[in-house]
């Protein structure tokens, strides 16, 4: 699977969750920001929905959530926030893409190239990379709430594509499409989801090496500290038997 996903095992591992708790607030009122420009209503915006279903999957609380939508709309000052996605290569020449919302593009770009330098890589143009992405939702449970049995057979009946084993959780995947009739599906059936979001998804891996690893995944660190950064993704696969070493 993608480094993405794993590194968010291992900063759960290694207690860097609590500490970007903060920044995982500020992501997720973001995405419902600009999901509520093109409309309030999340029974007439799926995008909205998502966005707040995530939101509440992280346990953003009630009033926040209340707040990025009233700026997203234009309600409330504070929601002149674009979208930009950027792309290029970290560390051994995995592909990247690192999607943003910033209020300032010429800062953004900036901060963006100098990290992607400094940890190793490059910045792209666009395109060079996001061919290889596909945008997919992407559900995750806790292994110790549920066993694969009980997530197969709702995912199943859901309509969800895929099962996968990512060390502590397990994940489902959707396509976009299918996302929100998925995850309303297991709200109905009473399941509790650790994260439930729109992701890129690499169609295919590529294998990296222990060094490449510790590189990379600073790079991804480098990257996620930024305030712009919403989400880092890369087509890298970590083995289990490095992620094991990279843990110690």
């Amino acid at each position: 699977m993608s480094g993405h996903s794993k590194w968010a095992n291992i900063q759960h591992r290694k207690g860097r969750q609590d500490a970007k708790r903060g920044k995982e607030f500020t992501k997720a009122a973001k995405e419902i920001i600009i999901a509520a420009k093109n409309g309030g209503d999340p029974a007439g915006n799926s995008r909205l929905r998502a966005a707040i279903a995530a939101a509440k999957a992280i346990n953003l609380p009630k009033d926040k959530i209340e707040a990025a939508i009233r700026k997203g709309t234009g309600q409330d000052a504070g929601g002149d926030l674009t979208e930009i996605n950027y792309e290029g290569y970290g560390p051994g020449g995995v592909a990247v893409i690192v999607e943003t919302a910033t209020d300032n593009r010429n800062r953004t770009v900036a901060e963006i190239r100098h990290l992607m330098s400094k940890g190793g890589g490059s910045m792209g143009e666009n395109g060079c990379v996001s061919w290889k992405f596909e945008r997919k939702g992407v559900i995750q449970f806790s292994k110790e709430k549920y066993t694969e049995d009980q997530l197969m057979e709702a995912a199943l009946e859901a309509g969800a594509d895929d099962l996968r084993d990512e060390g502590d959780v397990w994940e489902i995947q959707t396509a976009m499409a299918d996302f929100n009739a998925v995850r309303e599906a297991f709200e109905g059936a009473g399941l509790e989801m650790i994260s439930a979001e729109l992701n890129q998804v690499p169609q295919s891996t590529m294998e990296v090496d222990l060094e490449t690893a510790r590189k990379l995944l600073r790079f991804i660190e480098l990257l996620e500290d930024n305030d712009d950064v919403q989400n880092v993704y890369s087509d890298a696969d970590i083995s289990d038997e490095i992620m094991a070493q990279l843990e110690d």
